[in-house]
């Protein structure tokens, strides 16, 4: 990391989760953890702060010891709105974005998004896996905040469309795609959590 660049993190936690019973994603517990442990063990080696963006259960979020910030509105806007707040708060050139579901994430990996967004001189840098690209896994610069408010003001809510309208650069995880493998339902938490690859 460029000791000229402040870069902070936050981790998205502040959705329904719908498909899991409405159960708080990030503290559903994988392999004994919860899961939003593994993507602060991922982030905070390469920030300056971790955010952990949740609109519920703020205290039990708050015993991982980062600073705990909810969307400006109360109507679970989506990522988008998670993205805004944390551009708000944090005193950072640069956020690193990433969701509370997806356990296999590793600092590497999020090393990479940061490298490849200063490389290409980028606004954002996407994590792409070869077929797709994943637009909550981000590398991207806090001056952006106001065409994000913008873009939000207007009703809009499409992470990949305002992505799409700003200086973007993909990152290639192709090599390793399942590194994006998130969980959506206990189903897929039980599958994932049998994958031998990953005991």
């Amino acid at each position: 990391m460029n000791s000229q660049t402040k870069v902070a993190g936050v981790i998205l936690a502040g959705g329904r989760a719908r498909r899991m019973d409405n159960q708080d994603k990030g503290l559903v517990k994988f392999k004994g953890r919860p899961m939003v442990s593994y993507a602060i063990a991922a982030l905070a080696p390469v920030v300056d702060c971790v955010f952990i963006n949740a609109n519920r259960n703020i205290d039990l979020y708050r015993q991982f010891g980062w600073p705990v910030i909810s969307d400006q509105t109360d109507s679970f806007d989506g990522p988008l709105a998670g993205i805004l707040t944390a551009m708000i708060h944090a005193d950072a050139d640069v956020l690193v974005v990433i969701p509370c579901d997806s356990p296999l994430i590793k600092t590497k990996h999020l090393q990479k998004l940061l490298l490849t967004r200063a490389e290409n001189n980028a606004d954002v840098a996407i994590a792409f896996d070869g077929i797709s690209l994943h637009p909550v896994f981000l590398a991207i610069k806090t001056a952006l905040q106001t065409s994000l408010q913008d873009y939000l003001a207007d009703g809009q809510r499409k992470v990949a469309v305002w992505l799409a309208q700003q200086n973007w650069v993909q990152a290639d995880f192709s090599d390793e795609p399942e590194m994006f493998s998130n969980i959506n339902t206990m189903t897929e938490l039980s599958v994932l959590e049998e994958t031998k690859r990953f005991s």
